[in-house]
C-alpha cells in the first residue's frame, strides 16, 4: 500500500532553509531521500515553496474563491511530503518517525487505490 508522509514544520524550522543554517537543513533531507530510495520505498514526493506562495481556492456550491496565501489553522506549514510503499502502517510509520524534523507534525495517510476510467 502506498501512504503519503505529509511533513508540517515550525516555522523557525523552515527558515532554515536559507542562510547559515540550510546545508545542514538540506543534508539532513537529502540523507532520509537516499534513504527511502535505497530501501526501494520510494515512490514520489516533493518539497514545497514557502507558505507565502500558495494560493488557497475555497469551493462552495455558489462556485469558489480564489485566496492569496495558505489556509490553516495550524501554526505548522505544509512543507513538502513523500509517497513511500510500505506493508504496513507501522512500517510507513516508521519512516515517519526517521524524518529529519526536529518539531512540527507528520501526517502518515495512506492512498487511495487508483481508480479505473470505467468505474
Amino acid at each position: 500500500m502506498q501512504y503519503a508522509l505529509i511533513i508540517n514544520e515550525h516555522p523557525e524550522e523552515m527558515a532554515k532553509r536559507e542562510g547559515r543554517d540550510a546545508p545542514a537543513y538540506w543534508a539532513a533531507w537529502a540523507a532520509f531521500s537516499k534513504a527511502v530510495a535505497e530501501a526501494g520505498v520510494m515512490r514520489g514526493g516533493a518539497g514545497l515553496q514557502p507558505p507565502h506562495s500558495a494560493t488557497t481556492v475555497t469551493l462552495s456550491e455558489g462556485g469558489h474563491q480564489v485566496q492569496d496565501g495558505p489556509f490553516s489553522d495550524s501554526k505548522e506549514q505544509l512543507g513538502g511530503f513523500f509517497l513511500i510503499e510500505a506493508e504496513s502502517l507501522d512500517e510507513a510509520l516508521t519512516w515517519a518517525s526517521r524524518l529529519p524534523s526536529p518539531e512540527g507534525k507528520i501526517e502518515v495517510r495512506p492512498c487511495l487505490p487508483p481508480q479505473s476510467s470505467d468505474e
